[in-house]
């Protein structure tokens, strides 16, 4: 084994030392292109790390696999630095990696597809990745929104706001939690009744999997007027996912026209609608947009 680790070990962390070195001059391109390439093996790393841990189960410990796992969490590794040195490179990534919860990957994930030159508004920003309840993904016709980015925005950014909610210094997972409370307080007063009665409508008679909708624990919270609690915690990261976007949009817009953003959309909590203000807008280090765009066509179709 120590023969193969010299041998492929060595320029696994040169090669990460070389990426992160030219990070700064990567374009919008080339980010997304290392994003996906990331999480292929972010995924190729977890099923190593299982295959691992299998082997062990079975008193069968094998260090080739073993080796093999510790040689994708290197990629890894030097993929996530080499974009968070990509991000930080302009002002509005160091906006985006001063947020808890926002590391390297998902910093450089905003920048390298939101295109502020195509969003006027949020809502620009919230149809591109697929936040917009009116846009409807017809059959036959081309998705409306990035499926991709969908899936960072909502699930793995949004599960960050989550996973730092009781951080005493986070922001964006406690606004998470007054709204997700707002939301059951809601739910109890059976304000949802409305689309209870309307999934009651849409699943009366059909299958969930193997199993009939009215066997759903589900099913007696829609009867009983209510929706479920997985309802109210998509919800409510939906909602915060949403409020980060209009605040990432202020800042890119300041960033790239010099000047104030149109009249915000207006988030209501705690019975109480009002602008939600961004936090840690300052001025960072960093490259404007400008100086990235100046080599990139339009980024977003919207």
């Amino acid at each position: 084994m120590e023969e193969l680790e010299l041998t492929f070990a060595d320029p696994i962390v040169k090669l990460g030392k070389d990426i992160r070195k030219s990070a700064s001059m990567l374009s919008c391109q080339k980010a997304r292109w290392l994003l996906d390439t990331y999480y292929q093996i972010q995924d190729t790393r977890v099923r190593a790390k299982s295959q691992a841990n299998a082997q062990k189960d079975n008193a069968e410990p094998n260090e080739l696999i073993d080796w093999t796992f510790n040689t994708w969490k290197k990629f890894e590794a030097a993929l996530k630095a080499s974009l968070g040195e990509f991000a930080a490179t302009y002002k509005v990534g160091g906006w985006l990696q001063s947020q808890i919860g926002i590391g390297p990957v998902i910093s450089a994930a905003m920048i390298a597809n939101f295109d502020i030159r195509k969003a006027p508004t949020v809502g620009h920003f919230w149809r591109f990745a697929g936040l917009d309840p009116t846009c409807v993904w017809e059959k036959g016709k081309t998705r409306p929104y990035n499926a991709k980015l969908k899936a960072i925005c909502v699930y793995k950014m949004g599960e960050c706001f989550v996973k730092f909610q009781n951080n005493k210094n986070d922001y964006y997972g406690h606004l998470f939690a007054q709204k997700k409370a707002d939301l059951t307080g809601q739910n109890m007063r059976r304000e949802f009744a409305p689309f209870a009665a309307k999934e009651i409508e849409e699943h009366r008679g059909k299958k969930c999997g193997s199993r009939k909708w009215e066997s759903l624990d589900r099913w007696k919270d829609w009867e009983d007027g209510r929706i479920c609690q997985q309802n109210i915690h998509d919800r409510a990261r939906r909602w915060t996912v949403k409020l980060f976007l209009s605040h990432l949009h202020e800042v890119m817009y300041r960033d790239f026209w010099g000047k104030e953003p149109p009249a915000p959309f207006v988030f209501s909590l705690s019975g109480h609608s009002h602008k939600i203000e961004a936090k840690n807008v300052m001025e960072y280090d960093g490259l404007t947009l400008k100086e990235l765009y100046k080599k990139e066509p339009i980024l977003m179709r919207v």
